[in-house]
């Protein structure tokens, strides 16, 4: 009986992340996980804020707006604002990244356990076994942080787009914070919060069981599938694999909810005194720019998931490795 346990836990970390080293929840030191983890990621957050800021400004520019890509909104907000114009929004995503990282990265670890045993029993390949379990440990691990993320994405996205194409003007978060309440309550500030979990929930979902999938793929592609392999691979195969995976699964995300994502944005920061359903929002969006208008932004989002979900990952299997009990 302890043998087969043994085996089952063994075939749960393949499936889970398609390759070798996993050290599971059980395993970390949650204060050193915790404390480490708020720098490390703090860091990945300084370097790619800036691709946020263009993504967010392309999907809310009205059709009169002559920066319709990428790089024009990205040479403008350096020639109106210069570099710092790049990180708008960026003390209150901070501020509220730290509690929102802890409680997505505690739901999802011990949910993806819980979600394997799950669907083990029906006896399905490892790819498949390790999409569905990454993919329910990433809804509930997203469905978890709604509750704090939510004002904190709507505060920074206003940030994001102040004084642009009609928008308004802040004197910073608090400020945002004051109008919102003012104008229509704390429910303001939770403005597009189904949209954010139809959005946020299954991105998440899809991203991490394209991850688990195609690690798993690549890894069985790369001879690592065998139980009868005895030589570990090096640091620098594991991370190019765990890199992949997050291209692959950047690229899937973006493509299935940049579509929502787009409503979403919208709906958030509409300079309008009445909020408009996102009902309107959809109509308007057709009728100005046709049913392409809702992948407004793709690119760089596509570029955005990617790269956050590629230096994520890596920084989040290194931290892993750093924390764990000896």
């Amino acid at each position: 009986m302890e043998s087969a346990s043994g085996s089952a836990s063994a075939a749960a970390s393949r499936a889970q992340f398609g390759g070798p080293m996993e050290i599971n929840w059980d395993k970390l030191d949650k204060t050193k996980f915790y404390v480490v983890g708020a720098g490390l990621f703090t860091g990945v957050t300084v370097a790619l804020y800036p691709l946020s800021v263009v993504k967010t400004r392309i999907q809310v520019a009205s059709k009169d707006v002559a920066e319709k890509n990428a790089l024009s909104v990205f040479r403008g907000i350096l020639r109106n604002d210069g570099v710092l114009g790049l990180y708008r929004g960026f003390g209150t995503v901070i501020i509220g990244a730290i509690p929102t990282r802890i409680i997505f990265l505690t739901a999802l670890e011990t949910t993806k356990v819980a979600a394997y045993k799950m669907v083990q029993p029906f006896g399905l390949s490892e790819a498949t076994q390790a999409a569905l379990a990454n993919g329910i440990a990433g809804m509930i691990g997203s469905l978890s942080a709604q509750a704090v993320f939510v004002p904190i994405d709507v505060v920074s996205q206003k940030l994001m787009v102040q004084g642009y194409s009609g928008h308004a003007s802040y004197n910073g978060g608090l400020d945002v914070v004051r109008k919102i309440v003012k104008a229509d309550g704390i429910r303001g500030l939770y403005r597009g919060f189904g949209l954010s979990i139809m959005t946020y929930s299954p991105s998440s979902a899809v991203w991490w069981a394209s991850y688990g999938s195609s690690q798993r793929l690549f890894w069985t592609l790369l001879n690592r599938g065998s139980e009868n392999e005895t030589v570990a691979p090096s640091q620098l195969k594991i991370a190019s694999v765990q890199a992949a995976g997050g291209v692959v699964a950047g690229a899937t995300a973006s493509f299935i909810t940049t579509p929502l994502d787009t409503i979403k944005t919208r709906l958030q920061v509409t300079k309008d005194q009445k909020t408009p359903s996102a009902v309107q929002v959809v109509k308007e969006l057709v009728k100005n720019d046709g049913w392409l208008g809702f992948y407004r932004g793709l690119g760089p989002r596509f570029i955005s998931t990617s790269a956050w979900g590629t230096s994520m990952i890596l920084a989040y299997e290194y931290l892993k490795r750093l924390c764990a009990i000896e």
